[in-house]
């Protein structure tokens, strides 16, 4: 579970969560607009912006009819074949440089998922930093192999993968060359609902894989990640678009640049309120010390007076007795005259 660097970018405990914006077929294939969701991603404080490098060859056959055609009326690509869909929602090759370039210009990390060899071989023409395993591919073993031999960090999302298809899938990626590795709980459906993404998994497969963990969300809104946090969720990947009114093959489940803002300060927020173990005053609570109860004379009394429920109570400020010692104080005899308003000591009776 040791802590590792993307591009000088610290991934692990201690550090605030990697938040990935996954373009996906948001481009709308318009290489302007990827260039515009690159910018946005780095406005809204993303660490990462991520695409995906197949074509429709490499995905699939360009048959229209059986398991080739998503008849699906609950999909939100219902209506489509495979083929169709990957034709609609593939990033070109030759946008991946530019994509890449304007990445480094303004300071966040372009990567890619791979889905075939051809694609890590052209991916790795272009010096990318880490990969991503999608939640299908997890258990293209021979994929993994191929990914985990250029000995980058890995991301790898766990939709659908049993513990059995999990471990056949961390080994094959580590037997390879892979050092570090990064297992994202994921739900593949889109969108996913909260009640299915069952992030209680994430430190789960953090024990059993002894890897970082994180998510892979494809929930509406940023409620899901920034709870996933508090489970020691190290990585995030949100799809991103600039506008969900402008449609496209993931834009339904996809966050807007003010989303993806308040999801990298909110996160960051949730793991900062981790911390660790802590009991007692902090030291910025020190100063409300003063504000707990106490033991205070409530009316003037003389020497020789008793103690009682009337002359003595249990109020703020905190600079008497802790109100604990109540009955202890109560029928003692007063040493000397005190007036309304004394905190009580030991040095009263």
């Amino acid at each position: 579970m040791k802590n590792f660097t993307i591009t000088g970018r610290n991934i692990g405990y201690g550090h605030p969560p990697f938040i990935i914006a996954e373009m996906s077929g948001n481009h709308n294939q318009s290489l302007e607009r990827a260039l515009q969701i690159v910018e946005a991603a780095a406005k809204a404080g993303a660490h990462a912006l991520k695409i995906q490098t197949y074509t429709a060859d490499t995905m699939t056959l360009d048959l229209s009819s059986g398991e080739f055609f998503i008849a699906d009326p609950k999909s939100l690509w219902q209506g489509k074949s495979l083929y169709q869909l990957y034709q609609e929602a593939y990033t070109p090759w030759e946008w991946h440089k530019p994509i890449f370039e304007r990445c480094r210009e303004l300071g966040i990390i372009g990567f890619s998922t791979p889905f075939d060899d051809s694609s890590v071989e052209f991916l790795e023409t272009l010096d990318v930093p880490c990969y991503k395993i999608a939640s299908f591919e997890n258990v293209d073993i021979p994929l993994i192999r191929k990914v985990g031999s250029t000995g980058k960090p890995i991301i790898m999302s766990t939709g659908m993968a049993t513990v059995a298809e999990l471990d056949e899938a961390v080994t094959a990626a580590r037997e390879a060359g892979c050092r570090d590795l990064v297992l994202l709980k994921c739900t593949s459906s889109y969108p996913a609902t909260p009640e299915n993404t069952h992030i209680a998994t994430i430190p789960h497969m953090r024990e059993l894989f002894a890897c970082q963990t994180g998510l892979s969300d494809h929930t509406f809104g940023v409620g899901v990640a920034v709870a996933s946090v508090a489970l020691g969720a190290t990585v995030i990947e949100k799809h991103f678009t600039l506008a969900r009114a402008d449609g496209g093959v993931d834009s339904a489940f996809s966050l807007e640049p003010d989303e993806m803002k308040a999801l990298v300060e909110e996160t960051e927020r949730a793991w900062q309120a981790l911390g660790k173990v802590s009991y007692g005053p902090t030291e910025s609570e020190r100063k409300s010390l003063v504000f707990r109860r106490s033991l205070y004379v409530t009316q003037d009394i003389k020497a020789g007076e008793i103690f009682t429920r009337e002359n003595v109570r249990a109020i703020r400020p905190g600079l008497g007795l802790p109100p604990k010692h109540l009955d202890t104080v109560l029928g003692k005899i007063a040493k000397a005259d005190m007036k309304r308003g004394t905190p009580l000591s030991w040095m009263a009776f």
